[in-house]
């Protein structure tokens, strides 16, 4: 028995129309953020591995004066939040602020 297949519709794929709508699956949400932190330069190794070990933080960059580029990620700009609270409470670090903030919606 042979299945068939409906034809994909190039244009409507370059264009963002979706053929069959219910094949698709669309991302959850997510809220996504950038956050500079401080610390002392002797202390930046200890602060890099704190943050590296939250859930949903990456170090991106660091500046060996003590500036750290922190990208975070969250289900929502709650638990975002408390994310940069947790961030900022972390110890030797100076500050901790928000510098870029996009929410995706789903």
């Amino acid at each position: 028995m042979a299945f068939s297949r409906p034809a994909i519709n190039r244009r409507a794929l370059i264009t963002g129309r979706i053929v069959n709508p219910d094949r698709v699956v669309t991302p959850p949400g997510c809220e996504i953020a950038s956050i500079i932190v401080q610390a002392r330069p002797e202390n930046l190794d200890e602060v890099s591995a704190s943050i590296a070990a939250l859930a949903g933080c990456e170090v991106h960059a660091r500046d060996p004066k003590g500036k750290l580029i922190v990208v975070a990620e969250a289900p929502d700009s709650g638990a975002l939040g408390t994310m940069l609270n947790n961030i900022s409470l972390l110890p030797h670090v100076h500050t901790a602020s928000l510098v870029f903030h996009a929410a995706e919606a789903s």
